[in-house]
Order: C-alpha cells, then sequence, then structure tokens
C-alpha cells in the first residue's frame, strides 16, 4: 500500500469517527473497522490469497478499499453488500477517489440474501461487519458458502462479546470449523473452514 492510499484512509476514518461522535441513534452512524483491525485483514487477503471474498456490510466503503487494495495485490474478486443504496454510492465514490473502483463490486441487498444465493464453498474469504443479531440466521449459509480452507472475519467480537455469544456457540458447536479470537480494535474473530481431506485418509 503506498503512502497516498495510507493518507486516503487515514482521513477516511477520521471522517467517519467525526460523523459518528454526532450521532445518537447507532444505525446513522459509520461503525467504521479500527486501523488496526483493517491493517490485519489487508495482511490475511495477502497471505490467504483467495479467489473470490465476501464483505457483509459496505458502510462507506472504509473496510471495502482495504479489501479492494488487498484483492488488486492477490488478484481477488471482491463483492460487497450493503442494504443502505446511499451507503454503497457513499462507498462507490469513496473507491474512486481511492483508484480502486475497479477491484470490488459493489451490491445493495440483504446480507442474508446474498449468503443464501451464494453457491456451496463459494467464497474464500468472508468478511463480516453487520448487523450482530442476525448472524445466528446467517451461520448454516456462511459455513456452506465459505471455501474448504476460507477465512471468515467477524469484527466486534469482543466489544461485543454479549451480542455475539449466540453466535459464538453456533460456531464452537461446528466441527468443520476453527476459531481464534485475535484482541486488536474491537476484537477480530478468525474462523477458518477445515480444508477437504483427501480421499481414503
Amino acid at each position: 500500500m503506498d503512502q497516498q492510499l495510507r493518507s486516503f484512509l487515514g482521513e477516511l476514518h477520521r471522517r467517519g469517527r467525526d460523523h459518528d461522535a454526532g450521532k445518537q441513534d447507532r444505525l446513522e452512524r459509520l461503525r467504521n473497522l479500527e486501523p488496526d483491525t483493517a491493517a490485519l485483514l489487508a495482511v490475511l487477503v495477502r497471505s490467504a490469497k483467495p479467489r473470490r471474498m465476501l464483505e457483509l456490510g459496505t458502510s462507506n466503503g472504509y473496510s471495502t478499499v482495504w479489501l479492494a487494495d488487498a484483492a488488486r495485490a492477490v488478484g481477488a474478486a471482491l463483492v460487497s453488500v450493503e442494504l443502505d443504496p446511499a451507503r454503497t454510492e457513499q462507498a462507490r465514490r469513496n473507491l474512486g477517489a481511492a483508484g480502486l473502483e475497479d477491484w470490488a463490486e459493489l451490491r445493495s441487498g440483504d446480507a442474508a440474501l446474498a449468503l443464501a444465493s451464494s453457491a456451496d464453498d463459494e467464497w474464500g474469504l468472508i468478511f463480516l461487519d453487520a448487523e450482530r443479531s442476525a448472524y445466528p440466521s446467517y451461520w448454516p449459509d456462511l459455513v456452506r458458502a465459505l471455501a474448504p480452507g476460507g477465512l471468515l472475519v467477524v469484527d466486534n467480537a469482543i466489544s461485543h462479546a454479549e451480542e455475539m455469544s449466540a453466535f459464538r456457540a453456533q460456531i464452537a458447536a461446528e466441527p468443520r470449523v476453527l476459531e481464534a479470537l485475535v484482541p486488536i480494535g474491537a476484537g477480530a474473530l478468525l474462523v477458518v473452514k477445515e480444508p477437504a481431506r483427501p480421499s481414503g485418509s
């Protein structure tokens, strides 16, 4: 990542933080990813080199810019889904300003529908930063659509641990995955789907 893009991301995060400070209603806030978590996400993409990536919860595109830059670095395809069309347009403008509009497909729609319409094993990496109360209902499609060896990254696993307790219980009960909690930013939960075992093993 070059210095110009780092400066752009720093300014975008600052604007998002200032915007949120003036909003009492949680749903009116942009709720951008913490920079340290965004950097971790970018490193994970560069290491795992997924072929296809899905972001659920675009907001104004702060995390999407990080993911699009990583997608460009490894030649991955990125799809980002946001429920609010106005936020999708914000993200589109920010990606354009960052010179990354060709590296992310932005969709306005519901995360549950995006997952339900995903093919089995479609996504090498899924970044989940949406409405936490819905996560338990997402889980069957999350684990189905995640490719073997694929990585699910979930934000706010420490800052909103109570809200995510039912979701964490589902993950813990699923024998096909392994999880680790990274105490960075608001807490990043990493969930990897076990690779397929060779036949006869």
